[in-house]
């Protein structure tokens, strides 16, 4: 491979956040792996793309929660390229805030299988590519969320998930150092929704009330940052959101 290629896989890259620091990772040069389940999704993120940079934008179709699936992926990856440099687990399935005692196995299980396993299966995938690369190494980024630290009334499942996210970031970020693979987090806060109002959200005293939101392009920013770091040097945690939207207490 070309000593300049650098090859990036983004999950979730369909919509929203991963769509958007798709297209800024690929206006920084990386070649770029875009997954999801949906091939139309996909396709219209790398056609968002300027037309010198859409051969770098790689959709590939795949379900995260499947372990031959991400085997596949990253086979993939490592076929082409010969090597991984940067992963970012963006996908997650959400649900209505929903009382404990309300929430469904299969809910639940489709939820933490998005989210927490899906990151694992990605990490476990990308940390053998990154462990036989020359040279070794690589960075992996997490989206986490405020629910990764303190969570919303009615949110067993999204939180228990991003708890684990958590958990994930800190032992991969421990059991790769002495492979130098790199492992960080972003916890996200509200972002603008480009195609509806932004919704009432529930307050921790029950109520519900539309909250400040940003601009995807400071997490987008804020990703490309993470992500343009020297081999060596970490953002082990950050937390990016409006100066005044409820976080600590969540009041």
């Amino acid at each position: 491979m070309r000593a300049d290629v650098r090859t990036a896989v983004v999950t979730g890259a369909g919509i929203g956040i991963g769509r958007a620091c798709s297209l800024g990772l690929l206006a920084d040069g990386w070649t770029v792996f875009l997954v999801g389940r949906r091939k139309d999704r996909l396709e219209e993120t790398a056609a968002l793309a300027p037309a010198a940079d859409r051969g770098r934008a790689l959709p590939f179709p795949a379900d995260i929660t499947d372990p031959a699936a991400v085997d596949g992926l990253f086979g993939a990856v490592e076929d082409r390229f010969g090597r991984l440099d940067l992963l970012f687990n963006n996908a997650a399935d959400t649900m209505p805030y929903t009382p404990t005692e309300d929430v469904t196995v299969e809910d639940w299980h489709r939820v933490m299988g998005s989210i927490a396993t899906g990151t694992f299966l990605c990490s476990r995938a990308a940390f053998r590519v990154m462990k036989r690369q020359t040279p070794r190494g690589g960075r992996i980024i997490n989206n986490g969320a405020p629910s990764a630290q303190v969570p919303r009334p009615d949110s067993v499942a999204f939180t228990a998930a991003k708890h684990a996210v958590a958990g994930l970031t800190r032992s991969l970020s421990l059991d790769g150092r002495r492979h130098d693979i790199s492992c960080g987090q972003i916890d996200i806060g509200n972002v603008t929704p480009d195609d509806r109002p932004q919704p009432a959200v529930l307050q921790a005293d029950g109520s519900r009330r539309a909250e400040p939101t940003m601009d995807v392009r400071h997490v987008v920013d804020t990703v490309r940052a993470m992500a343009g770091l020297p081999a060596g040097v970490n953002i082990q945690s950050v937390l990016v959101m409006p100066s005044a939207m409820p976080y600590v207490g969540r009041g």
